[in-house]
């Protein structure tokens, strides 16, 4: 969340920060909310230094052999008030919390400027998209001509949007999740997390999921427990109400889950397929950083998720997320974007994103600097490297043949067993 001292002291920016993210919070009325509760603890501490006079000046009556009777039922009248002011302190201080969860983060500067995905920009581009003389097949067609998935099996286990992967479409599902991890652990030195893929109400909160977005959460009532809609969820948690030291900064961290969403009003929107599931597999990259560096530690973030496209060899671009695009809790935010052929259409299969301080202070999530020993928050970012759905979907309609077969990307002939699919 945003810390009040940033409100009280910006709230022009603030302002200006949730209108470019097509929010409408009063945030007036919070301030004013604010206010209140600070005078409320101001009166608070006055009539407990009351009291405390109040029970010296008793106190000092007694060793005098004075009566004190009138001065201690004044004193209880006194301590029956502060419970009251202290409940009505509490209860205050509850409610600005609560309209302060409801606030998102605010864009940063470099950040265009748009009502919605339409003023996204492109960065850049890499590689080159199919070109083949023949009729080109979508990923359903290929992938049930060869077996890879059985959609109405799936359906029927679990209704729509829970796909069954069969046969190779099982086992590259699985060799594409360990080549991933394998990357990021090997090559750019991230800690490996199996972390639980069900949490207690806290973790979705810190990362920005709840309350506003309860509705797309899988929620197991009788257990108080959520479904994790990503990684991001449980690693980002790992250290919260902690203080980790300067030298262990950045804490880079890749973890494997699956993760659930049930996608609320989002029925017939690109539905298809593996384009838009309700349970998919994603291998998620989680870094805790120095606020200072957390700039240059989301294009070094972002760089390492493309390394995963570049590796197989498919056509991508990296597109810079305007105002009005951004999810509740990001700064900044670039997508990766991969060409799927068969659908004719650019597919997101990464989002890259730096939150700043925004999870950590929901969390409480802080580091202490060596030089000072100052505690500070730290600076969150996380980014998919990659989910699987569409990659798998670019994959098959990227490397089909005109026979009906897929060709392999050479990273994925060891693994496999095999250079071909068919």
């Amino acid at each position: 969340m945003l810390s009040l001292t940033r409100i009280r002291n910006n709230p022009d920016q603030i302002k200006a920060g949730l209108e470019a993210k097509n929010e409408s919070i009063d945030l007036d009325k919070i301030l004013k909310l604010d206010e209140k509760h600070r005078d409320k603890i101001h009166q608070l501490n006055e009539m407990r230094a009351e009291r405390n006079r109040a029970s010296e000046a008793i106190a000092e009556a007694k060793r005098a052999g004075k009566d004190s009777d009138d001065a201690i039922a004044a004193m209880r009248k006194g301590s029956d008030a502060i419970k009251d002011s202290e409940k009505e302190v509490s209860d205050l201080g509850q409610t600005l919390d609560e309209q302060l969860e409801l606030i998102p983060n605010i864009p940063h500067d470099t950040v265009p400027v748009g009502q919605d995905k339409t003023a996204n920009q492109v960065i850049r581009e890499w590689g080159d998209p199919l070109a083949v003389d023949f009729d080109v097949k979508s990923h359903v067609e290929i992938g049930l001509e060869l077996k890879l998935f059985d959609l109405e099996r799936g359906s029927k286990i679990s209704g729509s949007g829970f796909p069954l992967l069969t046969g190779l479409g099982a086992k590259l599902e699985r060799v594409l999740i360990n080549f991933m991890l394998e990357l990021h652990v090997q090559k750019h030195g991230f800690t490996e997390i199996f972390p639980p893929f069900l949490t207690r109400a806290e973790a979705p909160r810190t990362c920005g999921q709840l309350p506003k977005f309860a509705d797309d959460m899988y929620y197991i009532e009788k257990d108080d427990l959520y479904l994790i809609p990503t990684a991001e969820v449980p690693v980002t948690y790992i250290f919260s109400d902690e203080i980790m030291d300067e030298d262990d900064l950045p804490g880079n961290y890749a973890a494997y889950s699956a993760c659930f969403r049930r996608e609320a009003g989002s029925h017939g929107k690109g539905t298809r397929g593996l384009l838009r599931l309700h349970q998919f597999n994603k291998v998620e990259m989680v870094k805790f950083v120095e606020p200072i560096t957390s700039y240059d530690e989301l294009e070094n973030l972002t760089s390492q998720a493309e390394e995963v496209l570049q590796l197989l060899g498919l056509h991508y671009r990296v597109v810079a997320l305007s105002t009005g695009d951004l999810s509740f809790a990001a700064a900044k935010c670039y997508d990766l974007e991969v060409w799927a052929p068969g659908e004719g259409k650019w597919l997101e299969v990464s989002s890259c994103s730096n939150y700043e301080d925004f999870q950590a202070r929901r969390g409480n999530i802080r580091y202490r600097r060596t030089a000072d020993k100052k505690v500070d928050f730290v600076h969150t970012l996380n980014g998919s490297g990659l989910a699987t759905p569409r990659l798998m979907v670019a994959l098959l309609e990227t490397y089909q043949t005109p026979d009906g077969k897929v060709l392999l990307p050479q990273v994925l002939h060891e693994p496999m067993g095999q250079e071909v699919l068919g």
